[in-house]
């Protein structure tokens, strides 16, 4: 059961999240785009609200926008949802959209020469 006190020093996430680093060494304010990705893809709705309530969420909006370089489809839609954003406002979703391209151009190059 998570403890519901507010602690100012870090978010009150459930450590679960963060298998592969070590809990209590984390620098959440040096580490805000990776634990707000982290927590999008993983968390649950306790988990969103407690990092909206810690790092704000024009920080999160922002970082989702200019910083955050990747989330998977489900975490883009459910994001959007949430923070009232378009997918083509976000970082991620621009990059796989420029992937997605620059793979449909190489393609055609490969395959639509003629012989």
């Amino acid at each position: 059961m998570k403890d519901i006190s507010i602690n100012l020093n870090r978010p009150n996430v459930d450590p679960r999240w963060f298998w592969d680093f070590d809990f209590e060494k984390i620098d959440w304010h040096k580490g805000y785009k990776t634990i707000i990705a982290r927590i999008i893809e993983r968390g649950d709705k306790a988990d969103w609200l407690e990092i909206t309530r810690f790092y704000g969420e024009e920080k999160i909006v922002n970082a989702l926008k200019n910083e955050i370089v990747f989330l998977p489809d489900y975490s883009i839609d459910d994001v959007c949802k949430y923070y009232k954003l378009k997918a083509e406002d976000l970082l991620c979703f621009s990059r796989k959209q420029s992937k997605t391209r620059t793979l449909d151009l190489m393609y055609h190059k490969v395959y639509d020469k003629p012989y």
